[in-house]
This record gives C-alpha cells, structure tokens and sequence, in this order.
C-alpha cells in the first residue's frame, strides 16, 4: 500500500493586493506522479514554492512523511528529502556540472588536520547518480554549454545527492524536444518505481494522461478537483481550470485568402539554410513545423536580420528588397516575436505602457526628447481592452502578469508597429489552455484586418487549427507543404521524422 508522503492542509497565502492560495489541500503518495494543473496565476507555482521554503504560508499546515513540517529555504528542504525543479534552472553558469551538483553540501575529508573537499567522493557518486539515471553527462563542462535537456539532468542528479523522496517538476518540458521529453520520462519512471513521489506542473494535458497517476485542479488559489488519470479526460479538466466548458480551442476565422504579399526565393544562411523557397498571401496564416533544431527559427531572424548574412532573393509586395538589421525589417512592416518573451520580447521590470512604446519611442518623443506619457498610455489603453490583458492598468509592472497576459503584452508590442507581415515564434509556448484560446482568438481577427501572419509551432494540433498551409522543415531546408486541408500530424511527422 502507498503511502502518504506529503500533505498539505488549509494552505493560505497572500500577496499585497492577491490572495494567491485559500485554504488549498494536496496529497503525494510515495511511488505516484501527481499532476498540478490550472490556469496561469491559478497558484501552482505559489503553492510548490511554500513547500519547498520559498514561501512562508500565512496559515495551514504541511506534513512530510506524517511529521509537521515548515521549511525556511529551499536548502533546508533539499535536506528533508524535497526538491525542485524549476522551468528555469537555478544553476551557476560559470562552474561546473560535479561543482553545482554539490553546491553547498560538497562532500569533505580530513587531510593534516584540515576539513578538504573530497572531489574523488562526489566524482564517484555523480558518475553513479548519471548512471542510474542511463544518462551521458561530462562532468567537468560548465553549465553554459549544456543544453536544456541536460542542465535538467543536473537538477535531478543534484536532488538525488540528497536522496530526495518528493521530486517536484514545474513545466520541465517547456524548451524539450520530443526526444528530451521521452528520455525525462523514462528517469520519471524510474524515480516512481524507486518509490519516489512526483509532482508534475504542466499545462501540456496529453503529457498528464501519459505520465501522470493522479491530477489535481486549482482555480484562482483554490482547490477544485483531484482526479484518477484514468477516469478523466481533457474537456473535465479544461472544464474544471477555466470553470466552463471549452469547445473550440482553434478558432479559426474564416477570412478571403488574398494575392501574395510575401516571397522567399532561394535563400541560404552560413550553411545551415539550404535552398529556402516559399510564399505568404494576404489575410493567410502560414506554419512552419518541424523537429526542434530544423531551423525553423534561425530561418526567421535571419529574414528579419538579425544574423546581418545571408543569400537570396526576399519580396515584399511584389518588390525585392534587402534586409540587412532588425531596423530594416520593422520599417519594410515585418515584425519578429521571440519564442522567449522573457529573455528577448519583454523588459518585465517595466511597465505595460513602456513595453509596448519602446519599439517606437522616438514617435512618443517631443522636440526636447520627452516622453508623452499620455500618449503611451493611450496606446497601452487600446490593447488593454482590446485583448482583454488581466491588469488594473496600463502602468502595471509586467513581471507581475501570468505567462498568458505576458505573451498578450509580447504582441501588442508588435501589432504597435503596424506590421504588412507579423512571424509569431512559438506564441503559446508556457501559457494555459485558456490563455491559448484567447491568443488563438487574437491572432485570428488579426487575419480579418488582412494581417499575413506566420507561425512557428511545436505543437502540431496548433498549427492544424490555425493555419492555412503549413510548411515542414528538416535540416535546414523545406521538406514539404500542406494545405489546410487533409494535413494530418501524421502527414507532417512522416516528412519531419523521415
């Protein structure tokens, strides 16, 4: 019989202004993987953040292996047997794999009477962890040049030092591709066979029927729903997040598809782009698919500038043109959303208004180069409202918005500069399946306006719902092309894949 590892009772917590949880409950058995789900600011993060000694609860009470317990760091925890593991990874860049994995509780020895490191001990130990886990790890590489996949790999490893017995997962597979994902999953496996509890955070939902044993749903900082895996399925728990019924996740206008507007002929990048041909229409939504590492994305900043080399023949409106700069770009009205709005759409310790300003502050400057801040929020004001963005107003810091209304932000930036054409890498990657609907929403009356749009997605039932063609990259070159209809994922998987 399993046991319960980890509970949690009544758990409050609130913020200036937010009560993120209210009186929330979750259970762990040992040798089970437990999804949370919700929306983005439902409360996932908050409550693993009060386990693991982040968050200090304002009330309720947490017990771990049946003894009360209250964590004031994530060290602490760490040592009690419970660990996490961030989306973004809380590694030293600058040191290496056996010295992170240590970090802060490095195996000691004595030598002439003095406490040393015993680098022979962890080396021994790390080789051991790598092992078990059946992965490759080098542990002399400095964590800058490893990948995702493997500086995941580390956290695990790092947790496995403290032979952790509550692993907990928020959105680990965000920047994996199919094949990391499927390698995750067998470590979660064998983590659960070893008697280990999971939680996993996702709102990927087919990897929560694929992995998961149990789900449990919060709303708004409060407990809806715990669910067998088994007995569930996708509309009950969208049902349960968002509080209704959803039907239509891809609403997909139906717009008159116009003359072509944008052409792409021949074109190579430093030997990685081969031979690049293809086309957007007015009003059309085109998608680009392909394996992660296809080139999918260096096509697209290298059109938009951003690499400053490439060979080819580029046409806007019937007229060859030459992009040398991002600059050249935005003023030619093609438009370039980054798949990581963090790192390169958003300043997130600046307003909304400032945001979406910044791309064109000079036309928000006056002749002694001060800033119409009524105009900007004027501007600000129109998205607000148009897109629906959670926020009180316009001045709204927006590190303090859910991943959902972040990526809103990301593309009213944009969609300010009046882009002919707009390229959306990944729009939905991190958020929930409602604040999907509502960009899918969003990106589809853009198409009403004759906006041309392409999109870069990993998910293939996205681009299925939204898009009119879809072209499949491998390699550095285009394998093929779909229209809309009769493009199935096995279609493009075949061309990807072979």
């Amino acid at each position: 019989m399993k046991n319960t590892i980890l509970e949690l009772k009544d758990i409050v917590k609130a913020f200036p202004g937010v009560l993120a949880l209210n009186r929330l409950k979750f259970d762990l058995k040992s040798g089970e993987v437990h999804a949370i789900c919700g929306e983005n600011g439902a409360g996932k993060s908050t409550l693993m953040k009060v386990v693991c000694g982040v968050h200090k609860p304002d009330q309720g009470e947490m017990y771990v292996n049946g003894v009360a317990r209250s964590f004031s760091s994530p060290l602490e925890a760490y040592r009690n047997g419970v660990s996490i593991i961030f989306q973004e990874t809380s590694l030293f860049e600058e040191m290496t794999v056996l010295d992170n994995i240590f970090l802060g509780h490095e195996i000691m020895k004595s030598k002439a009477g003095l406490k040393i490191i015993d680098y022979a001990a962890m080396r021994k130990k790390a080789t051991e962890i790598f092992e078990k886990l059946n992965t490759k790890m080098d542990l002399n590489a400095r964590i800058k040049t490893l990948g995702m996949a493997q500086k995941q790999m580390v956290e695990i490893a790092k947790a496995l030092t403290f032979d952790a017995n509550i692993i907990i997962f928020d959105e680990p597979t965000a920047s994996l591709t199919q094949r990391e994902v499927d390698a995750l999953f067998d470590i979660i496996n064998k983590l659960k066979q070893e008697g280990r509890g999971i939680v996993y955070i996702s709102h990927r939902l087919e990897e929560i029927f694929q992995i998961c044993d149990r789900v449990t749903v919060i709303r708004d900082g409060q407990y809806i729903s715990t669910r067998n895996v088994a007995d569930t399925n996708k509309d009950e728990l969208v049902a349960d997040m968002v509080g209704r019924a959803m039907t239509n996740y891809y609403p997909k206008a139906q717009t008159e598809i116009g003359e072509e507007i944008f052409r792409v002929e021949h074109y190579y990048d430093d030997g990685f782009l081969k031979d690049i041909n293809f086309h957007v229409r007015k009003g059309e939504i085109v998608g680009f698919a392909g394996l992660a590492g296809c080139g999918r994305t260096e096509l697209m900043q290298s059109i938009c500038g951003f690499t400053g080399k490439a060979a080819g023949k580029v046409f806007l409106n019937g007229e060859e043109i030459e992009i040398k700069n991002y600059n050249d770009a935005k003023n030619r009205g093609i438009v370039y959303v980054s798949e990581d709005r963090g790192k390169y759409g958003l300043i997130v310790d600046m307003s909304i208004e400032q945001n979406i300003s910044l791309p064109q502050l000079q036309n928000f400057a006056n002749n002694m180069s001060i800033i119409d801040t009524e105009k900007e929020a004027e501007l600000a004001g129109k998205y607000l409202k148009e897109f629906e963005i959670k926020a009180p107003d316009t001045e709204f810091l927006v590190t303090n918005l859910s991943g959902g209304n972040q990526q809103k932000v990301s593309v009213s930036k944009a969609l300010a500069l009046n882009p002919t054409l707009l390229i959306l890498d990944e729009p939905t990657r991190g958020v929930d399946v409602n604040a999907k609907a509502e960009i899918h929403k969003i990106i589809s009356e853009l198409t009403k306006k004759n906006l041309s749009i392409i999109m870069i997605s990993s998910e293939l039932p996205e681009l299925l719902g939204m898009c009119d063609r879809i072209y499949v990259m491998k390699d550095g070159s285009i394998a093929g092309c779909f229209d809309r209809e009769g493009c199935t994922q096995e279609k493009i998987l075949s061309i990807a894949l072979d």
